[in-house]
C-alpha cells in the first residue's frame, strides 16, 4: 500500500485538524420556529470548537455576521480563532454542502461536490453555491478546490484515513442523486476523487426521522482503522429495528484490509424522542464530531446519554468528551455531525472583511 503521506486519500476525522465550518441558522430557513433554541446549541458548539481550533462560519447576511462576532467574542471565543463570511444559504447542514478535503502528497485539496438537497427534497441552490463563493473570497487561503459534478454529501461517507470508506447503498445509489451511475461507476469516481481503495457498502440501516436516505454518519463510524462504532437498537417495536439488526450483521461480516473482522462497539439506544406533531425524531449517538483533543457528542436528555459518553471515552481516552444537548436539532432531521465540516491540518482559513 502506498504511504498515506504520498497518496491521494480522505483523512480520518481523528487526524489533526485546522478547523471546522458551520453555516449559521437564520430566520428565513427551516429553523424559523425554533431559532432561539437552535442558536443556543450553535453557540455551545462554536465555543467548544473554537476553544481548540479555528472556526469558519458562514452567515446569511453581513449584519448577522457582525452581530455574531460580538456575541461569540463576549462568550469567550478568541478573535484569532474566528473566521466569518457572509454567504447566502438555504439551510445549516454544513456536512452536506461543505467542501470535502483530501490530502495528496501531504497537501490538502478541497472537493466541491454537487449538493441537490438530499435527493431533491429541499431547495439547495444557495447551499450548492457556498463553497465556490467562499473559495472566491479566499476563505481557504491558497488551498486549491476542484469542482465535481458528482452529487455527494459529506455525511454519506466515513473514512479510516487509509483508503477504506464506509457508506450505504440507500444513499449513494439513490435515484435522485446520480441516476446515470452504477455502483461500479461511483466506486471509480470516489477512487479518482477521494483516493478510495475500498468501499464498504451497507445495504441495511436506517433511523426513523432521518431524511438523508441513510447517511452513514447516523449509523456507523470508524474510530480507528480497526474499530467501528454503530448505533444499536434494543427497541423491538421500533420501525427500523430489523434494518438496524441486519446492519449489525453486515458490519460483523466486514473485514479490514488485512482480512480481519472489525472490532465493533455498539452505541446505546435512546428512548423515543417525538416532535410537536408526535413524529419520531432521529436521535443517534453515531453523529458525534471529532476535533483536536475532544469528541463532541450529541445528547438527548436521555438515560442512555451517559452510556454513550462511556463508549466514546473508551474509544478516545486521550480526548475530552464534550456532551452537547441536540434535542432542538433533531426536530429538523439531523444532529451535531450533520451541522459541521472539519478541515485537516494544512488548510489555512483567511479572514473575511466583516
Amino acid at each position: 500500500m502506498p504511504s498515506p503521506a504520498n497518496s491521494l486519500r480522505l483523512p480520518a476525522e481523528w487526524e489533526p485538524q485546522a478547523g471546522v465550518m458551520l453555516t449559521w441558522p437564520h430566520p428565513h430557513g427551516a429553523w424559523a420556529d425554533s431559532l432561539e433554541a437552535v442558536e443556543a446549541v450553535f453557540r455551545r458548539l462554536a465555543c467548544a470548537i473554537a476553544q481548540r481550533q479555528n472556526l469558519l462560519i458562514n452567515c446569511h447576511r453581513p449584519d448577522s455576521a457582525r452581530r455574531l462576532r460580538s456575541t461569540l467574542q463576549a462568550a469567550g471565543v478568541a478573535p484569532s480563532r474566528l473566521f466569518l463570511h457572509s454567504v447566502a444559504s438555504d439551510d445549516s447542514w454544513a456536512r452536506d454542502h461543505g467542501p470535502v478535503t483530501v490530502v495528496q502528497n501531504a497537501r490538502p485539496r478541497l472537493i466541491d461536490f454537487r449538493f441537490n438537497g438530499c435527493g431533491n427534497k429541499y431547495p439547495a441552490a444557495q447551499d450548492d453555491a457556498i463553497n465556490a463563493a467562499l473559495h472566491l473570497a479566499g476563505a481557504f487561503g491558497e488551498v486549491p478546490m476542484t469542482a465535481s459534478e458528482l452529487v455527494l454529501e459529506g455525511g454519506s461517507v466515513d473514512s479510516d484515513g487509509l483508503g477504506s470508506l464506509l457508506t450505504t447503498t440507500s444513499c449513494l445509489l439513490h435515484p435522485q442523486r446520480n441516476p446515470a451511475l452504477t455502483l461500479a461507476e461511483i466506486e471509480r469516481r470516489l477512487a479518482d476523487l477521494l483516493g478510495a481503495e475500498r468501499l464498504l457498502w451497507l445495504e441495511n440501516g436506517c433511523i426513523e426521522g432521518d431524511d438523508t436516505d441513510g447517511h452513514i454518519d447516523m449509523l456507523a463510524r470508524f474510530v480507528d482503522p480497526r474499530t467501528i462504532v454503530y448505533q444499536s437498537c434494543d427497541e423491538k417495536g421500533y420501525a427500523c429495528y430489523d434494518s438496524l439488526a441486519a446492519m449489525q450483521a453486515e458490519l460483523e461480516a466486514l473485514r479490514d484490509r488485512d482480512g480481519r473482522p472489525y472490532r465493533l462497539l455498539p452505541l446505546p439506544w435512546p428512548q423515543p424522542k417525538l416532535d410537536r406533531d408526535s413524529r419520531r425524531m432521529p436521535a443517534s449517538y453515531a453523529n458525534f464530531l471529532l476535533i483536536n483533543g475532544a469528541v463532541l457528542l450529541p445528547t438527548y436528555d436521555d438515560p442512555a446519554d451517559e452510556r454513550a459518553v462511556g463508549v466514546l471515552r473508551a474509544c478516545f481516552p486521550e480526548r475530552e468528551i464534550v456532551p452537547i444537548d441536540c434535542l432542538p436539532l433533531i426536530a429538523q432531521h439531523g444532529s451535531l455531525h450533520c451541522l459541521t465540516m472539519q478541515f485537516p491540518a494544512g488548510v489555512d482559513f483567511s479572514p473575511g472583511t466583516l
